[in-house]
């Protein structure tokens, strides 16, 4: 591993997000070794769970205090129109209902509030973390509708003698890495909207462990992509 790696991976891992996104490999890739050792090899398959379980809730524990991040971003930049705020809002709004029962449901497993709670908890912080997802995601495909625009405006504007080309050249490549960051995003939301629905509305598809599982890893490497340092 070069030096540059390893200062990247340590400012990384220096972050909430970074800590999160690692722990939630672990908790995605112990559920698919769960699943896949459960016949086989029970007594393996058990351990892996434990570090399933362990790691779901050191993940909670990670997330205090999250709900308040979607009020600031809304507070500092709620979108640059109307509709644009609207769709802000919202889906920053479902982000703090799941993040702020995600505590209650995280204190509830743990013992310190009622354990018959848990399960209204964790419905409630699925439906706002899934609500908050769909906001999103139309955001981001809009953004990105907004960038391919531009840069066809910037291009044709090249073409015609209208831009220089080093600077259309430095604004294209800032769109393609809004772009990309922006896919990441959507592809992330998706998978994490398939975890929220299979605790929503248990179904086979969601509910089996290699849809959760590939769910769970697509979620975490794209946000591990999103916050590595540039």
């Amino acid at each position: 591993m070069s030096n540059d790696t390893l200062d990247k991976l340590v400012i990384f891992l220096a972050k909430r997000d970074g800590i999160d996104k690692l722990v939630k490999t672990y908790q995605y890739v112990s559920k698919l070794a769960h699943w896949h050792l459960e016949k086989t090899e029970p007594d393996l398959a058990r351990r892996f769970q434990l570090w399933e379980v362990a790691s779901g809730m050191s993940r909670k524990a990670f997330r205090s205090g999250r709900s308040l991040t979607g009020l600031n971003l809304v507070r500092r930049n709620p979108g640059s129109t109307r509709g644009l705020q609207a769709l802000a809002i919202l889906g920053n709004a479902g982000e703090m209902v799941y993040f702020g029962f995600d505590h209650f449901s995280w204190l509830s497993r743990l013992g310190v509030l009622d354990e018959k709670l848990a399960k209204k908890m964790s419905f409630i912080s699925a439906f706002g973390e899934s609500i908050g997802y769909i906001f999103f995601i139309i955001l981001d495909l809009i953004f990105m509708h907004e960038g391919l625009r531009k840069q066809k405006g910037l291009l044709k504007g090249l073409k015609e003698g209208e831009k220089k080309q080093e600077e259309v050249k430095e604004e294209v490549k800032k769109i393609k890495e809004d772009r990309v960051m922006r896919l990441m995003a959507v592809a992330a939301n998706v998978a994490d909207l398939v975890i929220a629905v299979a605790t929503i509305e248990p179904n086979p598809f969601c509910c089996h462990a290699v849809t959760l599982g590939i769910s769970g890893l697509v979620s975490a490497w794209a946000g591990w992509y999103r916050n590595w340092p540039s």
